[in-house]
């Protein structure tokens, strides 16, 4: 098991990278409800020791791929709509983005230890996915920073957010059911309210480019 979960882990780069970079939103959605996915199959497969994580697993499957799916969907109506251009251009932005994964990925892998000071961490694989939780989060750093399409800053976001449950599935099975479904239930009321908020925002003014809200504060 401990290798397919390292491979499921490292599948979430590939569907970082994909949903940042792909410029039609409803492909970068995709890549995002398969990241979601992922992630379900990864809670899953510890489910298989923690039998209590089975809950967390059909919770994720609820929040992260069908309702906050929908959402992403529903906030792009138009199938091939591109989105608004970003800072970066397409070629710069996927080195980028490539050599910010491979360095953090490779650093944290090494010091996994250090920065999660626990037994865990030393060991497969639950190292790889300290790494790629905190891979993930740089990622999705950087697609709230270089991109001016609201919906693509919620999708980073978003991958913000997997990381800190890849982090979490991985160096604290033992959280409370409780705990597990409150915190995404959180991120459903949050990606909820982002989106109703760019919509708006689109219809006030007629863009999501978030390089026109800077320029309002002006």
């Amino acid at each position: 098991m401990n290798d397919l979960v390292r491979t499921l882990a490292l599948t979430l780069v590939l569907t970082s990278f994909l949903a940042v970079e792909w410029r039609t939103l409803r492909r970068a959605i995709d890549a995002y409800m398969a990241q979601a996915l992922v992630m379900v199959a990864i809670i899953a497969c510890f489910a298989t020791r923690h039998p209590g994580l089975w809950w967390w697993a059909g919770t994720a499957f609820l929040t992260k791929f069908a309702i906050i799916g929908w959402l992403l969907r529903r906030a792009a109506p138009r199938a091939q709509d591109d989105e608004v251009r970003p800072y970066v251009g397409t070629v710069v932005s996927a080195l980028l983005i490539v050599t910010l994964a491979v360095v953090s990925y490779r650093f944290i892998h090494v010091n996994a230890s250090f920065l999660a000071p626990t037994p865990l961490a030393e060991t497969e694989p639950y190292r790889t996915n300290v790494a790629v939780a905190i891979t993930l989060l740089f990622v999705g750093a950087y697609a709230a920073l270089t991109r001016r399409d609201a919906i693509k800053v919620v999708i980073g976001l978003c991958m913000i957010e997997n990381g800190a449950h890849l982090s979490l599935v991985s160096l604290a099975t033992d959280m409370r059911e409780t705990v597990i479904m409150g915190v995404a239930t959180d991120v459903v009321v949050a990606v909820f309210l982002l989106l109703h908020l760019v919509r708006r925002i689109e219809v006030v003014i007629g863009t999501r480019d978030t390089a026109v809200l800077r320029a309002l504060r002006w």
